[in-house]
């Protein structure tokens, strides 16, 4: 026989509008009855009915999820995150992957996401006009690239300082020759590669060091990316003794490289990474760790609150922790003749 809200309601000796705030963690209910619901609940096996849910509060349970390239690490290990979080939280996640020009047009022309999500979580950089479009949905927006946002919750981190710190640190080890692999032909709108850019420019200019076009190359935050952009700034003039990579994926083309012209790393060139991968420990990688999953779950959990307080106040901009790791390719450079 099918157990209902009423039969726990009963039980529990409580209305069955607190069973069903309780149940889908609304405020309203204290921990102390929570708890006791939960356990009634429990014990008479109820299930709340999604389609029952739907109709009383008006929302669908799913989350809408924009991404640029589903496949890349980053955004992999954002999503990854929130899903676990939406998903304890009774969610569902519909994914858009809108990699091309073409698709992100035809998704931000069409709103297909209208009236099918009660959130949205975007991990692309919008120009204004893609913004005031998932503005109007009139839903909780939240993001985990970018600055601050009129309208979204954006969790990230301070690129510029990340940058800063790791340029920083090659030149205190002695390096003046300091080359950048970027991400420059990224995601549409992407300001990831310009913010680091420029905190690397400055970092060279405080150190009195001139800039030189020659070592900025560009890796496609991917390993064969970065491989190939070592490859080009090794065949410079003058080659680099250290080298930033704009991500950690980056950074391991770079290792790549350098291993397949017999350079050793750091003798012969210092490498930095951004990012803290998963492998980065493993290959002694000198990096910038963003918490990178955290970022993700935060950001999901603070659109399920902006759902469960809809009069609340949006947090606007979250930043992050970051920390320069230090692991074993980076080190002063071989003084000449070496």
């Amino acid at each position: 026989m099918t157990v209902s809200i009423t039969d726990v309601a009963r039980a529990a000796g409580v209305s069955a509008s607190t069973v069903s705030r309780a149940l889908r963690g609304q405020p309203g209910v204290s921990d102390e009855v929570r708890a006791q619901i939960t356990a009634v609940a429990a014990q008479l096996g109820y299930t709340a009915s999604r389609s029952a849910s739907s109709l009383a509060s008006g929302r669908t349970f799913t989350i809408g999820v924009l991404v640029p390239y589903v496949g890349r690490w980053f955004f992999g290990t954002v999503l990854d995150a929130a899903e676990h979080v939406f998903s304890a939280a009774g969610y569902d996640v519909l994914l858009y992957n809108l990699g091309s020009a073409e698709t992100r047009k035809r998704f931000f022309t069409k709103l297909p996401v209208r009236k099918r999500v009660d959130a949205v979580l975007s991990l692309l950089i919008h120009d204004e006009e893609e913004s005031a479009a998932l503005r109007s949905l009139g839903v909780p927006l939240a993001s985990t690239v970018g600055g601050a946002r009129p309208g979204f919750t954006v969790v990230g981190i301070d690129d510029r300082a990340g940058t800063e710190s790791a340029v920083r640190h090659l030149v205190n080890l002695g390096h003046r020759r300091i080359g950048m692999i970027s991400g420059a032909s990224g995601p549409l709108h992407w300001t990831t590669p310009v913010e680091r850019r420029r905190a690397y420019l400055d970092v060279l200019a405080d150190a009195g060091i001139a800039p030189d076009p020659a070592l900025e190359a560009d890796g496609d935050y991917t390993v064969e990316g970065g491989e190939r952009a070592m490859t080009e700034l090794l065949a410079v003039s003058r080659p680099p003794t250290a080298v930033f990579a704009q991500s950690d994926e980056m950074a391991m083309g770079a290792l790549r490289a350098l291993r397949r012209h017999r350079l050793k790393v750091p003798d012969d060139v210092s490498v930095v990474g951004f990012d803290d991968h998963e492998l980065a420990d493993v290959i002694g990688l000198t990096t910038v760790a963003q918490p990178v999953a955290g970022q993700g779950a935060e950001a999901a959990r603070l659109l399920l609150r902006q759902l469960d307080e809809p009069g609340s106040e949006p947090p606007g901009h979250v930043q992050m922790p970051i920390r320069l790791v230090l692991r074993e390719t980076t080190a002063p450079p071989r003084p000449r003749g070496q």
